[in-house]
This record gives C-alpha cells, sequence and structure tokens, in this order.
C-alpha cells in the first residue's frame, strides 16, 4: 500500500503511514478517553508508522492499563497516533491528520465500543 502523509496543526510533527486496510478501518471509540477526542481513527501495522521529523516535539500520555499509548504534539496538541489497547499489535492513526482526508467524505464512521472492553472488567 502506497505510504500517506499525516501532520500535526502546527507541522512540527511528520508521519509516514502506511494503512493496514485503507479506511476500512475507520472508526471512533467510546472510551473514556476517545470519547473526549472524538477523532476517527484508521488501523496501520506496528512497522507502518514513521516519524519523518519532529519526533523530539511528540509528547505521550497513557494511563489505566498502560497498554494504550497516546502520542501528541507537544506544540500544538493535536493527536497523532496510539498503540491500542484493543489490539496492541497495531496503531490508531488520526485520520484527519493524514493530508486529502475530507471529513464530510468519509462520515458517518462507526464506532467501536472502548467503554466495555474486556481489560477492564473484573476477573473475580
Amino acid at each position: 500500500m502506497k505510504p500517506h502523509k499525516a501532520t500535526c496543526h502546527c507541522g512540527a510533527v511528520e508521519l509516514r503511514v502506511t494503512l493496514s486496510d485503507g479506511l476500512n478501518t475507520a472508526r471512533r471509540c467510546d472510551c473514556s478517553f476517545c470519547r473526549r477526542r472524538s477523532v476517527p481513527v484508521v488501523s496501520a501495522p506496528l512497522d507502518g508508522i514513521e516519524v519523518v521529523h519532529g519526533a523530539d516535539n511528540l509528547t505521550l500520555y497513557t494511563w489505566g492499563t498502560h497498554t494504550a499509548q497516546h502520542h501528541f504534539c507537544k506544540t500544538c496538541g493535536i493527536y497523532m497516533y496510539h498503540r491500542r489497547r484493543s489490539n496492541p499489535n497495531e496503531y490508531g492513526v488520526n485520520l484527519y491528520a493524514i493530508e486529502g482526508m475530507e471529513p464530510k467524505d468519509i462520515e458517518p464512521v462507526g464506532w467501536h465500543d472502548g467503554v466495555n472492553h474486556p481489560s477492564d472488567r473484573d476477573p473475580g
């Protein structure tokens, strides 16, 4: 698949992204964090993201199980990508950070049930 260019708002961070299955994986999540961010994501394999420039301008946010690792631009605050809790073997990438993506052409985007994630359940 052809790589895509993804940038934050201020341009300090640029990624080269190779998606797992194009836009077919586009979705939103309703977990406590993603519902506040409200940006659709698409899937990329772990080797599908290359930081072209701005690695030193990325900051990491993690909580709870610390499986999900969310990367943001330190300057403009734009969410760029995260290692998924639902599948730690892939990344979720901010769909609208990818050049050429038009919300009006992609919406409506489906939802993933992050509220009822299996790792949040009490095993006992």
